[in-house]
């Protein structure tokens, strides 16, 4: 669209990494570290607070990135979301608008953003594809913040009908790996579950208690896969709807905590608390039209998990709390 070329990212061209400290954010740096970006540029939050609209339009007239990563977030559980959706929703929206019209300004050539699997609608048909979006009604406990995303995706859009930006939106499924929030009140079910059980091992705990019936199906990527994702499509996808990026494949929790009790070696019982609720029972993305691009991920499950749990261990002194 426009005047802009698509093809493979100039590795020597100034790339802006917002977030880059966080999960997806440093796991992105780390893979173009790597690929060869030479001219790579981050802030701390303490460097610039990104709801902050005229620092981040200064930053932008500073530096004038070339490609720009928008993976900085506010991200949590279903506790956190369901607790403070007034800024899950305000805080996204003021991190979002700031850099996406700080990027509009400068006329950015090529510019990705993230969002999340909980905007599609909560009994959207499994599994989900990305013509699901706004065809129904969300999950109430994280309704603010999918909204807050739905906005990023339809900024995008307008980027592009406007400005003829070929910027483009991924989705992605449910991620894990080094740099996950292991926090007992703000983490997600996998690092959750890696403290519990790990917790129980060096407790000699004889059991330990999930949530629910266990029999919910859940999909995970690992976030080194999903920042090759990210790489693949800043190289080689343009195209206004926002792509789904996950492995095509889900377990149940069951089975996702015996993958967690054996990386971490806990020989005891699991136990599972039924009156507890389950949540929405299946939730698996259609990944078709990323792997038509020519992109499938490398990192299995278990294994994905066994390196997660040796990260842990080695960071415990330093982890978010």
């Amino acid at each position: 669209m426009g005047e802009q070329s698509i093809g493979p990212l100039d590795r020597n061209a100034k790339t802006y990494i917002a977030g880059h400290r966080g999960l997806v954010g440093s796991a992105i740096w780390r893979l173009f570290e790597k690929a060869g970006f030479s001219d790579l540029i981050g802030a701390t939050h303490d460097e610039l607070e990104l709801t902050d609209r005229a620092a981040v339009f200064d930053f932008f007239d500073r530096h004038q990135p070339q490609t720009v990563i928008l993976a900085a977030a506010r991200v949590g559980g279903i506790l956190a979301n369901s607790t403070y959706p007034v800024e899950f929703l305000s805080e996204n929206l003021q991190v979002q608008t700031s850099v996406l019209d700080a990027a509009v300004a400068q006329r950015t050539p090529r510019l990705l953003f993230l969002g999340s699997s909980c905007i599609y609608p909560k009994f959207a048909e499994q599994p989900i594809r990305e013509d699901a979006l706004l065809t129904g009604a969300l999950e109430p406990t994280n309704d603010a913040y999918a909204i807050a995303k739905i906005a990023g995706i339809l900024h995008i859009q307008a980027a592009r009908r406007e400005y003829g930006l070929p910027w483009i939106s991924a989705m992605p499924t449910n991620l894990y790996g080094p740099g996950d929030n292991f926090s007992p009140t703000g983490s997600h079910v996998l690092p959750a579950l890696i403290r519990r059980y790990e917790d129980a091992r060096l407790a000699g705990t004889p059991s330990v208690t999930n949530w629910g019936s266990g029999t919910p199906r859940r999909e995970f990527l690992h976030v080194d896969d999903m920042a090759s994702a990210c790489l693949h499509l800043l190289d080689h996808f343009d195209g206004p709807q926002q792509v789904n990026v996950g492995t095509g494949v889900d377990h149940t929790l069951r089975e996702i905590a015996g993958f967690v009790a054996d990386a971490v070696g806990y020989t005891g019982e699991t136990e599972w608390d039924t009156s507890k609720p389950d949540g929405t029972p299946r939730k698996l993305l259609d990944v078709s039209t990323l792997r038509a691009s020519g992109w499938s991920p490398q990192i299995e499950l278990a294994d994905g998990i066994a390196d997660t749990v040796q990260w842990y261990r080695d960071n415990i002194t330093s982890l978010r709390t």
